[in-house]
């Protein structure tokens, strides 16, 4: 066993000093060296720094390098050579998406490191073995096989693998929609990265944080961090990443008129860069994203073509879920085009294959077109059902979204409160250990006479300046408290004001379906009449506004009486303005929330300008924030 570990490690660090992406020079100089070299365990490193400069590039070549490893360990009889060629083989196919292979020989090179007793090769196959259960949707799997593979690395000690799990853990969050303790989690394995961790982990940590940001709507730090990735791929030239980075660039750009030549550009080098590793998965995404540019900014053709791509692409892949948003894609294209009978076709596919899957939103959105091209097609009968099953549908999903934020934000909430109070625990201690050794030299000196006198003096200011001390910890520790439950208020009020849109939002587009459907027969026009009263008089509730108040104004204190002191002459109406731009909502999003148009927002902006005595070169937005 201790030949095992000796040339475990030598390998390990052999392999960790290469490079990925290595100049074509380095890699003939390599495959002239392995060719001189005997048929024995000094092949090993060059066979898997050859290894490492293919991976992100030509991944065929890393597997036939993978493969000849594991042929020479069983030539040698040689537990390291064979583990290190049954982790690279996982790895190489795991690239390939063929993650069924990919866990065998994990599972292979896993069986080896506990049967010498090796544990932090053991933590490298069982993180593996998580991520593609998580790419399976595995979630139980996943999650069992990252707590095992991080109790393993924190044995070891080894920082730069418990960032891993961490990274890991919130890539799972993220897929179940916990974005904010997925950020969490990877700003942590992001901190453990830059102090232990290669550059290329501190990169791919970059690309996770910045899909986070993007999903809480922090779209700066989502550009920036993508940014910093993007530069980062380039410059080691791993091309891998480089694709999924520029991908995730340019979605976040699609919606900047601006900046539409970068998310083209981008979109381009991602297709080019995915078919040169022959990476169907990237390839899709990307294919995907080209349809979407061409929605937004091209023809109706073009945007077809390759949302068909992408569709057939998927389906060869037997990714159902992504069939069925690229199918819905394609059918809301169809739908705008008048294409009603296509787009009512691939709907109704996108349906099955979202049933297939659970996802409830595509589910939503497939019933909500659908009562679209049903009315459009005069088959009102059909399209009423179809928006009751939308409205179920919006019901069940709005309820878990906000079930699940206030749960993520207890978490969150919870995990700080603990931390903190852990902080506190430690510090006392810290304070009682000083107070036992005053208390025992102070015994030792009483004996002493007067030396013990003047020195018993010194201990007691000692002490008083301890207690001094401990009360300023405390004190700071219920202001970090005060702080947190500040933090935790602001979140809550967040999650208030995006019910507020959503809910007005909601009711508007129903209401809009309704009025549609008052020209169907004459039976049905006074149950719809009935219902769109109702829905108008729901949508102008004054509750929700008095909890989205009781929240604004336990974290923004005194605004009302902020904005009155400009002028007597502010409404209430107006106040429900100002607090609504001081949560940076759009324009679109007010006129929701308000139950006006668009242009009525505009106007009431001016006029609260206005009486705020507001130059033209004064922003209202960046005004209300400074109060």
């Amino acid at each position: 066993m201790r030949s095992f570990i000796l040339f475990f490690f030598l390998c390990f660090s052999v392999v960790v000093s290469g490079q990925y992406g290595s100049s074509p020079e380095q890699i003939d100089s390599l495959e002239q060296l392995l060719k001189s070299l005997p048929r024995d365990s000094s092949q090993t490193p060059v066979l898997v720094n050859l290894w490492r400069a293919h991976i992100n590039n030509d991944v065929e070549k890393s597997l036939d390098y993978s493969k000849r490893l594991i042929n020479l360990g069983k030539s040698l009889n040689n537990p390291a050579i064979l583990h290190t060629g049954y982790q690279r083989t996982g790895i190489a196919f795991s690239y390939f998406d063929q993650l069924d292979s990919s866990n065998w020989y994990y599972g292979k090179a896993l069986a080896l490191s506990y049967e010498h007793e090796e544990y932090a090769p053991a933590a490298a196959m069982e993180i593996n073995i998580a991520m593609n259960h998580r790419l399976l949707s595995q979630f139980d799997s996943a999650y069992s096989y990252n707590e095992r593979a991080q109790a393993n690395f924190e044995r070891v000690q080894d920082s730069a693998g418990v960032a891993s799990c961490l990274e890991l853990l919130g890539n799972m969050e993220y897929d179940r929609a916990n974005y904010r303790i997925a950020l969490e989690s990877h700003l942590k394995a992001n901190k453990l990265y830059q102090e232990y961790g290669r550059p290329s982990d501190v990169n791919i940590s970059e690309l996770n944080i910045s899909r986070a940001y993007l999903k809480i709507n922090d779209t700066v730090n989502a550009i920036k961090y993508v940014a910093n990735a993007i530069e980062a791929f380039k410059e080691s030239n791993n091309q891998h990443f480089l694709s999924q980075a520029l991908n995730n660039y340019a979605y976040m750009l699609l919606n900047k008129a601006a900046r539409k030549n970068d998310a083209l550009e981008a979109l381009q080098l991602s297709l080019s860069i995915s078919e040169e590793l022959n990476a169907p998965s990237f390839k899709k995404n990307a294919l995907f994203g080209l349809g979407k540019y061409y929605e937004k900014y091209g023809s109706t053709d073009q945007s077809t073509t390759y949302y068909q791509q992408a569709i057939a692409l998927s389906d060869s892949l037997g990714n159902v879920l992504s069939s069925a948003i690229y199918l819905q894609s394609l059918a809301q294209l169809q739908f705008k085009a008048g294409r009603y009978s296509a787009a009512l076709s691939n709907n109704e596919i996108a349906l099955r294959k979202a049933k297939q899957t659970d996802a409830l939103e595509v589910q939503r959105d497939a019933y909500r077109l659908m009562s679209k091209l049903y009315q459009g097609q005069e088959r009102l009968t059909e399209s009423l059902d179809a928006l009751e099953e939308f409205t179920v549908l919006n019901d069940s999903i709005y309820n878990s979204e906000n079930a699940q934020r206030m749960a993520e934000l207890n978490t969150l909430h919870e995990t700080e409160r603990k931390e903190a109070k852990l902080v506190l625990q430690a510090k006392e201690i810290e304070t009682l250990t000083l107070r036992s050794k005053a208390d025992s030299l102070s015994k030792s000196l009483y004996a002493g006479g007067m030396v013990s006198f003047v020195a018993i003096s010194g201990l007691l200011f000692f002490g008083f300046r301890q207690r001094i001390k401990k009360n300023r910890i405390a004190r700071e520790k219920q202001e970090e408290i005060y702080k947190r439950e500040i933090e935790h208020k602001k979140k809550e009020l967040a999650s208030q004001t995006l019910h507020l849109v959503q809910k007005n939002t909601f009711l508007e587009e129903l209401q809009e379906n309704l009025q549609t459907l008052r020209q169907s027969p004459e039976k049905f026009k006074m149950e719809f009449r009935r219902i769109a009263m109702l829905l108008k008089k729901e949508k102008a509730s004054d509750r929700d506004w008095e909890t989205f108040k009781t929240y604004f104004s336990e974290v923004h204190n005194d605004f009302d009486q902020k904005l009155k002191t400009f002028s007597d002459s502010i409404s209430e109406k107006e106040i429900r303005l100002a607090a609504f731009l001081r949560m940076n909502l759009t324009t679109k999003e007010i006129a929701a929330t308000m139950n006006v148009l668009p242009e009525s927002v505009l106007k009431s902006k001016y006029r609260l300008k206005k009486k705020l005595g507001l130059d033209k070169e004064t922003e209202l937005n960046e005004f209300l924030a400074s109060l």
